[in-house]
């Protein structure tokens, strides 16, 4: 499907009068960053790297988009015909998915024709924005969870395609499953479910629920154990499923009480391999209160599908370099209060200390000094004339993001509110 109209209005009128001011074809520069972390957030994630180069591919004006713009005068028929013929020619570096990321990061710098680069603005925001917010939620929640499963259930409570985005964001940063099948078809993400309450309700007692379920999916299977009364459905359960039930879901409730009296109540009934599996509007914050906790895992939903509290993380895609009236790269910046952008061409580094922990993230125009062994590239080839050069499996994202959080100074893993965990050191 194309996504040449998930734009706005003003980037087709801007073509247009750049198209007849002849100033559409000049060498330009754009940049997709953020001024600053969400408030009270250590450290951003970047995700969506992948859909967005789909996205790029798929930019086609085909006939039904260009009769609309015809029939509803969008456009005058120069624009139109120009667009027949859009391809993106140019070239892209950006920071690979899963990377963290700080204030003014450049995390994509797109080099093309203003007129090229320009009609890409607001796809390429809204993927970053949505994807890279639900990310940096989920690592929040990975980290709280330490070695404990986190699933992403956030289905239901979102739009029914930013669901999908959602499960594939958050795996980059450490889910390790979804409840979603589109995201499997799509991504690979792993996904896994069982039942609700509803199939409890529905059968004649919860025994014959328990029976139908592990009848049909084995010992294994997770036994949503809170329609009736706690207590009852775990005995119920071990009864039916024995000792080598899979696992117990708790979905309401105060979870940490619970579970302790759950996991003591299955080792009393012989069934010390079943984990405990616990869910209901978790956040990083219920997750890491629950650290002590006899849980084996998190199911999250509504908290990770919104960002958990952060939606989006306001990148904005700006030109920051245009070539003159004599062919010169010249530097270009927004001045306005609050909304300062910064004009050049930039690089982007990552500074490390001796011992590997991230200390400052480096920005800088031109071309970066001589590495002496401490600086991490962090601007990667994306597209390069035109053609998509930085597609990667989705579990390379997911390993870079393990790497890259896993380098920054331990203040970074505190869920209170607090500055970025390092600065953006700004060189000339």
């Amino acid at each position: 499907m194309t996504t040449a109209l998930l734009t706005d209005h003003y980037e087709l009128t801007m073509l247009q009068a750049a198209l007849a001011s002849g100033a559409a074809d000049r060498r330009s520069f754009f940049e997709l960053f953020p001024r600053r972390l969400p408030a009270g957030r250590r450290y951003g994630v970047v995700a969506g790297v992948g859909r967005a180069l789909d996205a790029i591919e798929d930019f086609r004006f085909g006939e039904a988009e260009l009769q609309m713009l015809s029939e509803e005068r969008i456009v005058d028929d120069r624009t139109l015909a120009w667009l027949a013929d859009y391809r993106f020619h140019g070239n892209i570096w950006g920071y690979a998915e899963g990377e963290v990321y700080f204030p003014y990061s450049p995390l994509m710098v797109v080099e093309s024709t203003f007129a090229e680069a320009v009609v890409l603005e607001t796809v390429l925001l809204s993927i970053y924005n949505h994807d890279s917010a639900i990310a940096s939620a989920a690592s929040r929640m990975t980290w709280a969870a330490g070695d404990r499963p986190c699933i992403e259930m956030g289905s239901r409570r979102t739009h029914e395609w930013a669901a999908v985005a959602s499960a594939r964001a958050a795996y980059v940063a450490g889910f390790t499953a979804s409840s979603n099948l589109m995201a499997r078809l799509r991504y690979d993400v792993p996904t896994t479910g069982t039942s609700a309450h509803s199939f409890t309700l529905l059968h004649d007692s919860e025994a014959d629920a328990f029976r139908a379920q592990v009848d049909s999916l084995g010992r294994s299977t997770t036994l949503l154990v809170d329609t009736y009364d706690i207590e009852e459905a775990v005995r119920l359960g071990v009864e039916v499923a024995g000792a080598e039930l899979g696992a117990v879901r708790i979905d309401s409730g105060d979870l940490g009480v619970l579970a302790h009296r759950v996991r003591a109540q299955l080792d009393d009934l012989g069934a010390h391999d079943t984990r405990i599996i616990v869910t209901s509007d978790l956040d990083e914050f219920a997750i890491a209160g629950l650290s002590s906790a006899p849980v084996d895992g998190y199911g999250v939903g509504t908290e990770l599908v919104v960002g958990s509290g952060h939606p989006t993380c306001g990148f904005v895609y700006k030109l920051v370099a245009r070539e003159d009236d004599h062919g010169r790269l010249v530097g270009v910046a927004k001045k306005s209060t609050d909304k300062i952008s910064i004009g050049g061409r930039k690089y982007a580094l990552r500074r490390l200390s001796p011992r590997g922990v991230a200390e400052a993230e480096v920005v800088g125009i031109g071309q970066p000094a001589v590495n002496d062994g401490d600086d991490r590239v962090l601007l990667t080839p994306l597209v390069k004339d035109g053609e998509v050069v930085g597609r990667e499996p989705l579990k390379a994202a997911r390993q870079r993001h393990l790497r890259s959080r896993g380098e920054l100074p331990l203040v970074a893993r505190q869920l209170s509110k607090g500055d970025p965990v390092i600065e953006t050191v700004h060189e000339r």
